[in-house]
């Protein structure tokens, strides 16, 4: 019969072997914890659980705790499941990393907006009022969606009317030169 490390007696022990490492009470129950588990899940006969508890607690060092549950799962052994479970985390929320929300996308108008207002002075002002509807529309989007972009559409805004201003106040001052000469 081959030797079984769990129902007693060492095997041969190499003269040039370091002493094994000595065992203590926490390894012990680890090994039993083990045992327990390989009972409960039907891998040990009853006899050999018995057996081989009581050689744990006698066990004296890492090796021999070892040879003991050597044969058996020593941690999660995956199983399929027929319905998902729901996780219940093992950590309360209260200490898990905050979830962020995914960011929202920026506005294509609050970009356009922007865009018409800065080339307004290279257009001769001809962008403005574009620039002045679409970050309209944009804000309007924008507090009905979440999205972002509410600073391009108030910057388009911004210089959409002063391109207009500027405009206004270039035609003021033709029509009081064209009054005044004539």
């Amino acid at each position: 019969m081959a030797f079984q490390p769990w129902q007693g007696g060492q095997p041969a022990q190499n003269p040039y072997q370091a002493p094994a490492m000595r065992a203590s009470h926490a390894d012990r129950e680890r090994a039993v914890d083990v045992l327990k588990a390989g009972f409960a899940e039907g891998r040990l006969a009853q006899s050999e659980y018995e057996q081989r508890m009581s050689r744990a607690y006698q066990a004296q060092t890492h090796t021999e705790l070892q040879m003991l549950v050597a044969d058996l799962p020593q941690g999660p052994v995956p199983q399929a499941q027929f319905a998902p479970r729901p996780m219940m985390p093992a950590v309360p929320a209260t200490f898990l990393p905050m979830q962020m929300p995914m960011p929202q996308p920026t506005n294509g108008a609050a970009t356009g907006a922007l865009v018409c207002g800065l080339i307004a002075p290279f257009t001769w002002g001809l962008t403005s009022i574009p620039a002045v509807i679409l970050g309209h529309k944009a804000r309007a989007e924008i507090r009905r969606t979440g999205q972002r972009g509410d600073g391009q559409a108030v910057a388009g805004l911004v210089l959409g009317w002063l391109g207009i201003g500027a405009w206004a106040l270039f035609f003021l001052v033709m029509a009081l030169l064209a009054v005044s000469r004539g």
